[in-house]
């Protein structure tokens, strides 16, 4: 009896430790055979007790048998009889049945009479508390449907290294909470504002965008108002560089101008935009990087008045007009508000992308985040600082998300920038006029 006892625990801590490896060294496949089954079973099974306690049940009148009292029998034993009648019950949501993601499940509810989906997204803590995972977010794709996406565990503590970009403008830069990648895609975003204290992730970020655009027949320019100590050692990819803000006034003349001289091509062309030119007639595009963007609305006296200006009336013009000709904007600070003046507030209307790391005043994250959601700015004031990359996004399906960006170093993105020396065009390449046939020519 002692044999087959020894043998039986044996076998168990043998399946045991098999189980553990499994878990450990294949996570994803452990998770789609073993872990998930028993999670949809207790997602549905808890499911009733779960609804009723975040208060997302209704009352609704059913048919239902009842236990009433009948006569005292001489025995003194109260005879029970059943009655059908009709009695208030609280019913919960239709469930169907959850699906596996790759760092946790999704589940589709149907709503009840008079909710709506902020009904569930006011509750979702209390979900993912009941549940044990680590967030719920809520979406709705449809009316009277509503779609909960449960990540067991954080995906952003450790991310993945930056993998190559494949299409033109797009740049895979981290990572969603949803395990989902974070791509900035200038085609369909045009022009982002990206905030952020110091050692928050900000410049990482900016790294990130230059090691995946170096590569890409784009022409990058940089506006580096701290003296050029950011961005100056990745002059070799970058087709234009301001250091200061007289010549990032100057710069900006030329980007008005140059973009005064592609409105006459798509014109000429009947074109909406250059994307729409024929590939030998399209001009190149340019994507520019601005770094410290308070320091072009700081007035230390009034002199200066018309210098800014000027300058902030040239980036807002190049906000407003430069998608359709190919002119994109990434614009950093740590320090974003509306005490900078109306040209701040102006050119934020201007950026749909949005992106909030940590930051050191509720006004900047307000500035960045505040049109949005209110719970996207409540999640930016608890981003942590041993969390570097970590920030809120606006993302392109209109919903707000956490993200983390890949860790590119500055040794990276200066080797990109010097591998990739000969992909960047010349600033006075890049000013000159693109030759345009008129219809007349083309006719003849």
């Amino acid at each position: 009896m002692s044999d087959q006892l020894w043998w039986m625990l044996g076998v168990l801590a043998a399946v045991a430790a098999g189980l553990w490896a499994w878990r450990r060294w294949h996570y994803r496949s452990f998770w789609l055979l073993i872990g998930f089954p028993i999670t949809a079973i207790s997602i549905r099974a808890s499911w009733r007790k779960i609804a009723l306690g975040c208060n997302l049940t209704k009352k609704r009148q059913r048919f239902w048998f009842t236990t009433v009292p009948g006569l005292i029998a001489s025995t003194g034993v109260v005879r029970v009889r059943r009655k059908w009648q009709r009695i208030a019950v609280d019913t919960k949501p239709f469930m169907w049945l959850p699906l596996p993601t790759r760092y946790g499940w999704r589940v589709t509810l149907h709503t009840l009479e008079g909710q709506i989906p902020a009904d569930y997204a006011d509750v979702a803590e209390r979900l993912a508390h009941s549940w044990g995972v680590h967030a719920v977010r809520v979406s709705s794709d449809k009316p009277g449907r509503v779609r909960l996406a449960a990540t067991i565990r954080d995906p952003l503590v450790k991310v993945d290294e930056l993998p190559p970009s494949t299409e033109l403008l797009k740049v895979t830069v981290g990572r969603l909470e949803t395990g989902q990648p974070w791509i900035i895609d200038f085609r369909t975003v045009p022009h982002y504002i990206n905030a952020g204290a110091t050692q928050s992730g900000k410049s990482n970020l900016a790294n990130a965008l230059i090691v995946g655009l170096a590569p890409q027949p784009v022409a990058l320019v940089g506006f580096d108002l701290k003296g050029g100590v950011e961005f100056t050692p990745y002059a070799p990819r970058l087709s234009a560089l301001a250091t200061t803000r007289a010549e990032c006034g100057g710069l900006l003349d030329d980007l008005v101008a140059l973009m005064t001289d592609r409105m006459g091509m798509c014109r000429m062309a009947s074109a909406r935009n250059i994307w729409q030119l024929p590939p030998g007639l399209r001009p190149v595009p340019i994507v520019v990087l601005v770094d410290e963007l308070a320091e072009l609305y700081l007035m230390a006296d009034k002199s200066e008045k018309d210098e800014i200006a000027k300058a902030s009336t040239a980036l807002l013009r190049v906000a407003q007009l430069g998608r359709a000709f190919g002119i994109y904007l990434f614009c950093c600070g740590q320090r974003i508000g509306s005490d900078l003046g109306p040209g701040v507030t102006a050119l934020r209307a201007q950026c749909s992308g949005r992106i909030c790391h940590r930051v050191n005043d509720p006004e900047t994250a307000t500035m960045t985040l505040g049109d949005l959601d209110p719970a996207a700015l409540d999640s930016a004031r608890t981003i942590a600082a041993e969390t570097p990359g970590v920030a809120i996004v606006a993302s392109q399906d209109g919903q707000w998300y956490r993200a983390r960006s890949f860790y590119v170093s500055e040794h990276t993105a200066e080797y990109a920038a010097r591998t990739y020396a000969d992909q960047a065009p010349t600033w006075a390449d890049v000013m000159i006029a693109q030759p345009v046939d008129t219809p007349d020519q083309q006719t003849a």
